[in-house]
């Protein structure tokens, strides 16, 4: 056998080992949400005394005792209405703050950037008391603006896309503009945005994710029961004496569902994204 053949055997041999680890990986992450949603239709006793790996016809009745313990569509509309406004604010004024870090060279300039850096250090649940103090002077407790508020300030959507920026937005487009006679605000959202839709769009995908899973925070501000959003209600299925398993599996499997459609039609743009930085020349 010739070295050339030898070679092909190998890299063949190679593909195929890389081809089972794959779909052994693929199995391990698939079975999980499997289960989560085979679970949904099975009543408690199926559940609780073996696996099931075939659905089952219990489903409308996990679907009614769900109803009647929480209002779900209630809290799928609110964890949809916090997390869109909170990412929506949080993408522009985070993308516009990295921005003026990226382009504007000011006096104490790089000692803000290094501040921002630092709070990314620290764990949000170190502010949650003093932030709970700020919320309740200001009388914003159980209400919706107490969960939005933080959007305004987003370290790591600032050191994200700064980064971007420096990588991919030249001075000669922001002179060009201002040439042209654009005022500064303009060349950002006309000329500037739109180049760093890429960064932009990752971090806004990570940043929707992050708010619709948060469960301490609402659990904290939040106290109405027709405010609370989906991660919220998912925990008060679970009783103290007895867990209702079809229940909680139904719940879970309506809270991930927005998160796989996201991630489904918005994974192109974390590819993008990600691989921008290997194909710039």
């Amino acid at each position: 056998m010739s070295v050339k053949a030898k070679k092909e055997n190998h890299a063949k041999i190679g593909r195929i080992l890389t081809y089972i680890v794959l779909i052994f990986l693929a199995i391990i992450s698939i079975v999980p949400f499997y289960n989560m949603i085979i679970g949904c239709t099975h009543d408690n006793a199926a559940l609780a005394t073996s696996f099931q790996m075939l659905p089952g016809s219990h489903l409308m009745d996990n679907y009614k005792r769900l109803q009647d313990n929480v209002n779900i569509w209630r809290g799928l509309a609110n964890s949809i209405f916090i997390s869109v406004t909170y990412t929506l604010i949080s993408t522009y004024i985070g993308a516009l703050t990295a921005y003026g870090f990226a382009k504007y060279k000011f006096r104490g300039n790089k000692v803000l950037f290094w501040i921002v850096l630092a709070t990314m250090m620290l764990p949000g649940q170190l502010g949650i008391i003093g932030y709970f103090q700020e919320m309740n002077g200001l009388g914003l407790l159980d209400s919706y603006l107490s969960i939005i508020m933080p959007s305004f300030a987003t370290p790591v959507m600032v050191y994200w896309i700064r980064q971007y920026i420096d990588a991919y937005v030249p001075n000669e487009l922001m002179e060009s503009a201002r040439i042209d006679g654009c005022n500064e605000f303009k060349i950002f959202n006309k000329i500037i945005f739109p180049v760093i839709i890429p960064g932009v769009a990752t971090q806004a995908i990570f940043t929707f994710v992050g708010c619709w899973n948060s469960f301490v925070q609402p659990s904290i501000l939040l106290f109405s029961q027709e405010k609370f959003t989906l991660p919220i209600l998912v925990q008060q299925m679970q009783g103290v004496y007895k867990t209702d398993y079809g229940v909680i599996y139904l719940g879970v499997t309506l809270s991930v569902i927005p998160i796989l459609l996201l991630f489904m039609f918005c994974s192109k743009k974390i590819l993008e994204s990600s691989m921008a930085g290997a194909v710039k020349g």
